[in-house]
């Protein structure tokens, strides 16, 4: 189970004895192909871990969903579960017949960083490194489109 959630880059730097702490809150569930694990604007509760099968995280467009990006084991996602009162930006849908993942609920990830600021560290480190790429990734797609959206409206926040 260690060398397992090391494969994901949040938990990738965390030693065995640090990982062993989110262990007894790890809790697995199964879902079918085509089941949503969570939508998008449901609190962020959980983090969870693909173990078996494969999930899309998808992004709503109006009545529709377009698919961000397909998670497969050994991954987590949810990972805005990291910060408090935060809203599910995407909606995962189990994509395979069988899909198993595990879930660690926020309050114990939330509890085990808070007494454990190094794992804290190392966990929020990764976190932002994650967020600095998706954001390079971002900025170089919206210069390969030329800019078919106003990046103005992501950054107004700042004004």
């Amino acid at each position: 189970m260690i060398q397992f959630i090391q494969k994901d880059k949040l938990f990738e730097n965390l030693t065995e004895r640090e990982i062993n702490y989110f262990l007894p809150y790890m809790h697995e569930r199964t879902y079918v192909r085509d089941e949503v694990i969570f939508f998008a604007g449901d609190p962020s509760q959980a983090l969870y871990f693909v173990k078996s099968g494969m999930v899309t995280l998808n992004i709503d467009i109006k009545d529709n969903f377009e698919r961000l990006v397909t998670v497969r084991s050994g991954t987590a996602f949810g990972d805005n579960s990291l910060l408090t009162g935060t809203k599910r930006i995407y909606t995962s849908i189990a994509s395979t017949e069988t899909t198993v993942v595990y879930m660690i609920p926020q309050i114990n990830l939330l509890e085990i960083m808070d007494s454990h600021p190094k794992i804290k560290a190392k966990i929020m480190t990764a976190f932002c490194e994650e967020y600095n790429r998706y954001t390079t990734l971002l900025f170089k797609a919206y210069r390969k489109s030329l800019g078919f959206f106003d990046l103005h409206e992501v950054y107004s926040y700042a004004e």
